[in-house]
């Protein structure tokens, strides 16, 4: 029987470790129930500390932290009905795969019979069936984090805590578990809140995401939202290269800038307000492209094969642009090129960080 999918809200939380630097500045997020929601951003941007006041290991300064109906601020954490999934996923080595996963049910004094059922359901649904009996030092790292995970989730909780899960692993297995985290999570209708510093995990993963940055949430949205219209030039950077060029609103679907004028689909500010034009290098298009958009007329600098692809840095009059292009055509310095940029695949930013 799975447990009610469970919203979280956070208003206004603040936390500060010495009474002076805010670690967090007034946070608002919501969550929906059933969602998985990632905490994203660089190293001391708040991520962590926010995951553990929500698990209830801090206490906010001020603001509140709600599990649907119920005010959760100061409720101890073993009263929280969490699950919790750490950086090194912090079993115990003396006990089997099987002991490992029914540790919180033991604490809990779940009877024997239904302890088991339990223990295979878990293991089953993060497909470990019949390793029950293996230790843990037998097990491959990704095989540590499923069991990791079959713990967490075997308790039934209301929410799962994920912090940086997959950054002990190499790149290949973090390739693979992105996947199987988000599987397990939908499967055992779980809402769950997953830390991480990996922009590509992230948005392969989530169903939305909050960029933090500086203790304060920059942006919030799904994937696709915030890859292709980033609000702020520390959104647009942190998710991936991207083109930034500054430029002039010239009309109501026009900039001026140093590629030339470029044509935009969607509300403009007002004339001559300065922004940033953002292109994501797979945006910029190699090839005529038709007449429905902006064409412009490049030299190759120099580029990258990679097999499938090619990251080519392109010249535009004085300005380097990057683009990246797939099943590449064999191409040298110096090369002539003509450029296509679809109106809709420029992002308008505020020319400030």
């Amino acid at each position: 029987m799975l447990p009610p999918m469970l919203p979280v809200s956070v208003r206004g939380l603040v936390k500060s470790y010495d009474g002076r630097t805010r670690v967090l500045d007034q946070i608002d997020v919501e969550i929906a129930a059933g969602e998985l929601f990632f905490l994203l951003g660089g190293s001391g941007c708040g991520k962590t500390t926010l995951l553990r006041l929500i698990a209830g290991f801090l206490t906010p300064d001020q603001g509140t932290i709600r599990f649907a109906d119920q005010d959760v601020t100061r409720l101890p954490a073993e009263r929280r009905e969490i699950g919790m999934v750490f950086q090194n996923y912090a079993l115990w080595p003396h006990l089997d795969v099987a002991g490992n996963v029914a540790f919180g049910l033991d604490v809990r004094g779940v009877a024997k019979g239904e302890r088991q059922r339990r223990v295979d359901e878990a293991l089953a649904l993060v497909e470990l069936s019949g390793y029950g009996a293996r230790r843990v030092a037998e097990l491959s790292g990704g095989q540590q984090q499923r069991v990791a995970l079959a713990r967490a989730i075997v308790v039934r909780p209301k929410l799962l805590l994920l912090d940086e899960p997959l950054s002990n692993l190499d790149a290949r297995l973090r390739t693979q578990m992105r996947s199987e985290i988000r599987r397990v999570c939908k499967a055992a209708g779980v809402t769950a809140i997953y830390v991480t510093h990996d922009q590509h995990e992230a948005l392969s993963t989530a169903d939305r995401i909050a960029v933090m940055a500086g203790g304060r949430i920059a942006q919030i949205g799904t994937p696709r939202e915030l890859y292709l219209r980033p609000q702020s030039r520390t959104v647009a950077e942190f998710l991936g290269e991207a083109n930034l060029v500054p430029a002039t609103v010239c009309g109501p679907d026009a900039l001026d800038c140093a590629l030339g004028r470029l044509r935009i689909n969607g509300p403009l500010p007002a004339l001559g307000t300065r922004v940033l034009a953002c292109i994501r290098p797979e945006r910029v298009r190699l090839g005529d492209g038709g007449t429905d958009g902006n064409r412009l007329h490049a030299r190759v600098a120099d580029g990258q094969f990679f097999g499938d692809q090619a990251r080519w840095r392109l010249v535009v009059g004085e300005v380097s642009v990057l683009a990246s292009e797939a099943a590449p055509p064999e191409r040298q310095a110096g090369d002539l090129v003509t450029v296509h940029i679809a109106p809709g695949d420029v992002a308008v930013l505020p020319d400030t960080p």
